[in-house]
């Protein structure tokens, strides 16, 4: 009889991973960025009905500059739709997806700046009005954070003119 192997998950910690110059700013080798983008690839090929509505939804919405890009790799993580220019990602939880799992992978995206916002699937297929109306309003306050930020940036950093001594 052999021994089965068993996927042994650390513990999560209050720690977010350090960025590094490896991997688009994550440490991550280029063969694990490179398995990443397959496992996207074939998510886009093999999708949920309640992806398929949201991504048509998507296609056919004027979001002006913002896009949704379909499993798109950020970090070492694929999420279902990446607003990049937002700092914004849309997870679709599936029946039976591992809720530690996803917290885990959203508290490390949350850690450099990446929005999290997680939609039940069944929720997209039965309300999909009132779920499109959430996604405008996190998107609103997204813009409003980033423009309240650039202010707070532009304040701190106006050079203050030194009075010459006389």
């Amino acid at each position: 009889m052999t021994d089965r192997k068993t996927l042994n998950l650390r513990p999560a910690s209050d720690e977010a991973p350090a960025i590094e110059k490896k991997g688009r700013g994550w440490k991550i080798s280029d063969s694990r960025l490179d398995e990443l983008h397959a496992q996207a690839r074939e998510r886009r090929r093999f999708s949920s009905e309640a992806h398929k509505a949201l991504a048509k939804r998507f296609a056919s919405a004027n979001l002006g500059r913002h896009t949704f890009k379909r499993h798109a790799v950020v970090g070492s993580a694929i999420v279902d739709f990446n607003c990049h220019s937002l700092g914004m990602a849309i997870d679709i939880f599936e029946e039976g997806d591992n809720e530690q799992l996803a917290a885990r992978r959203d508290k490390s995206l949350e850690s450099v700046g990446i929005k999290v916002m997680r939609i039940k699937a069944s929720e997209i297929l039965e309300n999909m009005d009132g779920v499109l109306a959430r996604i405008t309003a996190g998107m609103r306050q997204r813009i409003a954070d980033k423009q309240e930020r650039r202010a707070e940036h532009r304040r701190n950093s106006t050079p203050t003119r030194h009075q010459s001594p006389d």
